[in-house]
Formats: C-alpha cells, structure tokens, sequence
C-alpha cells in the first residue's frame, strides 16, 4: 500500500470549489466535496492504474465520476502526492506551478 499527501494548495482547491458548488445549490458543495475526497483516499490501493499524463514530472490524473475535476497526483516509491484538484477544462499550467521536475 502507498501512502497519501496532499499538497495545502490541493486542500484549498477542494474547498475553493466545494463553496462554489455550494452557493449554486446547497448541499452540493458537500457532495463535491465527499466526492473528491473519496476519490483521492482509493488512489494508495493502486495509483499505477491511471496513465502518466507528464513523463517528465511522473504526472497523474484521475477524473471524478461525478463532477468535470482531475485529481492530479505524482507517485514517487511508495508515496502518492496530490497536487491539484482543478477543473478538466483548465489548461496544465494551472498545476504544473506546483510541481518541480
């Protein structure tokens, strides 16, 4: 099993959306963010599974079932960092920030 880290900007990414969500239709800002969160805590039980998206940054992603989010994540030995959680439509420099090399 791998372990899980995620990465501050990560965290306020979640709760930046879960409040947006949230003032559109309350409860959803919740569900938004139940959803993410579970997401994120089954990537340790196999985080290969998804492709690498950036060969030089060893970069993941997985998309949320319910909501148009990548998780991205970076595995490095038996660690699985979550970098970003940003809308499927931002373009890659929206995390790539985060990240160095």
């Amino acid at each position: 099993m791998f372990q899980l880290d995620i990465h501050p900007e990560a965290i306020i990414d979640i709760e930046t959306a879960a409040l947006w969500y949230e003032e559109r239709k309350p409860g959803l800002g919740t569900d938004f963010s139940r959803t993410i969160r579970h997401s994120i805590s089954t990537l340790p039980a196999n985080p290969l599974i998804y492709r690498i998206r950036d060969r030089r940054r060893n970069i993941r992603w997985v998309l949320s079932s319910r909501f148009p989010f990548r998780i991205v994540y970076r595995v490095k030995e038996n660690l699985v960092t979550v970098i970003a959680v940003i809308h499927a439509a931002r373009y890659d420099h929206q995390w790539t920030k985060r990240t160095s090399g």
